[in-house]
Order: C-alpha cells, then structure tokens, then sequence
C-alpha cells in the first residue's frame, strides 16, 4: 500500500478519517485489512455493505444460496430482480457500486473441512453470517487453529447474540466453550421454521461489522470472551463473560 492516501480516498473516507482514534494511520490499516464473510443472508448483507463503505481493501465472499422471494425482507443487498440469481454473484456487482476501489473474491461454494483450510489462509478476519451449527462449529475450529480472529453472529425471532473470538490469546474461550454440537440444533437458527424480524438481522450485522473494523483498528472495549445479547422485542441488552470449558479442545 502507498504511504499517503490518495486525494479521491481522503475525501471518500474524511468522515471516519477526522476521528482522532482512526486518522490517516487507521485508515491505511482498513485498506489493508483481508476479511472473509461466510454467508452472505441477513447478517452477512450488512457486514459486507458497511465493511465496503469502511473502506476494507479485500473482502471475500462465501454462500452457495441463490436469492429468493423470502429472503428480501431482512438481506439488504438484494431486490426483487435478483431472485434466482447467486446471491455472491449479486453481492459483488452491488458492493463493487458502493466502493470499486476494493477487491472482492467471491467463492460460490459450500464450505466444509476439505476446502476451508485453503480459503482461510488468505484472510486475518472471519465473520460467521451462517445460519446452522454445523459451520459455526467448523469456523471456530479452524480459526482457533490458524489463529485468526472470528466474528460470529446468531439471529432468532427478535435476538441476537454476537461473540468475538480472537484465537491469538490462548486465554480466550471457543464457541463449544458455549454450544456443545451434541446438544445443540439447527431449529435455533431456522428463520423459515423460528420467524426473524428483519430489522434484527440489519442491527446484529452492522454491529459485527463495527466490531471488525475495531480489531483491524485496534480500539475500543471488544467482546473477546464474552457474549452480547440483545433482546430487541424488549430492548434488554446484556454482556455475558465465557469460561473455558474443562474437556473443550481449546482448553
């Protein structure tokens, strides 16, 4: 990356750049950061619109779903003229509009161990916009592995919780530290079976996408080790520090 912003990105960016903890200094490090969005539905939408807006210089893409008529209520990427149409494909060309300055990688796959290894590497933070077990428990194993950070979010009804993992610190907690997947089901995260409001997904996914861009920034109070639960039916809002599970795999 060049050591001074161009005019067109100062201008762009002035807005986030003018706060003192960002500056031009955070600014090169969002261009500069790599993150990968598995899922792109109700939450990984807004997680990728605002990261573009942000200005993160690579973003990389990763759903194996088309757009449907039932999705529109809550994933703000799409329209009605994009229903059958992949949704990481669309995803693209509509981030692409909001900011051509960054690169998007789009895998149009279903991610599994066998293919996940090689797409992680490229990338220092994940975001789980998933919507079943089976994936968040894959996305923590291999980020405790590699060492990556994982932003992970969960969406029901009128929740939400959003758990931040930062796999450098061997002190922090995993997701089975919270979910055991042999107690666990996918009816939790079934919006066809459970309902969601669609502005819950909106409000949960621009929080994970906040709480990126503080680890690339390096500011704020996170969320490692702990987990934020918003009820938005009531507007309760709690934070729930984690413990390390004694016959967890990350203990």
């Amino acid at each position: 990356m060049n050591n001074q912003l161009r005019k067109a990105s100062i201008e762009r960016y002035s807005r986030q750049i003018v706060l003192k903890d960002i500056g031009t200094i955070g600014q090169k490090k969002i261009i500069s950061a790599k993150v990968l969005i598995v899922g792109m539905g109700g939450l990984g939408s807004p997680v990728a619109e605002f990261l573009a807006r942000a200005g993160v210089g690579s973003i990389g893409i990763v759903d194996d779903d088309k757009v449907s008529l039932s999705n529109l209520h809550r994933q703000s990427l799409y329209n009605t003229s994009d229903i059958g149409k992949f949704k990481v494909q669309v995803a693209k060309v509509k981030i692409k509009k909001i900011n051509p300055n960054i690169k998007i990688k789009i895998y149009k796959i279903r991610l599994n161990k066998n293919n996940f290894k090689k797409i992680i590497k490229d990338y220092d933070y994940i975001v789980d916009g998933s919507d079943n077990f089976s994936t968040k428990f894959l996305l923590n194993d291999f980020c405790y592995k590699f060492k990556k950070i994982l932003v992970t979010g969960a969406i029901s009804k009128f929740d939400g919780h959003i758990f931040t993992f930062n796999f450098k610190n061997k002190k922090i907690p995993c997701l089975r530290c919270f979910f055991q997947d042999s107690d666990i089901s996918d009816d939790l995260l079934n919006c066809e079976s459970e309902g969601i409001l669609g502005t819950v997904a909106g409000i949960i996914g621009t929080i994970q996408a906040n709480e990126v861009l503080k680890k690339i920034l390096g500011i704020g109070k996170g969320l490692d080790g702990y987990i934020f639960i918003l009820d938005l039916l009531q507007l309760n809002f709690r934070k729930v520090k984690l413990k390390k599970r004694k016959n967890c795999f990350c203990k």
